[in-house]
């Protein structure tokens, strides 16, 4: 096989592969907003949770203060924060567990604080 064929093929490999990951990153791209997409790339460049941990304890606080009586949002909510601690330091089951018990309790023992009467 002559070199400029296994140049050729090699070309070929590089272009599938490219192609490939920018059909990957382009999956989403149709639901986003021209602004959303100019973005998504600096979002590409962000690595580990805590920017998203961070943004669910301000919104979980924020519902706090704006529907305190909404338990079912609070406790998807604290659910979400559970799931996202957990992952960041990947918890054992039994202790993902035992994290969303005790933080399930402080926000009954909070919700019952607002609406004793």
């Amino acid at each position: 096989m002559s070199s400029r064929v296994k140049m050729a093929k090699g070309e070929n490999k590089a272009r599938s592969r490219s192609k490939a990951i920018r059909s990957k990153r382009a999956f989403y791209s149709e639901a986003l907003s021209k602004a959303e997409r100019v973005r998504l790339p600096e979002a590409r460049e962000v690595e580990g949770l805590d920017e998203e941990i961070a943004l669910l304890r301000v919104k979980l606080t924020s519902a706090l203060k704006q529907q305190p009586e909404n338990m079912p949002l609070m406790l998807r909510a604290v659910d979400l924060l559970v799931k996202a601690v957990a992952a960041k330091y990947r918890l054992s089951p039994k202790s993902k567990e035992n994290l969303a018990e005790a933080i399930d309790g402080v926000l009954k023992e909070i919700g019952a604080a607002l609406f004793s009467d």
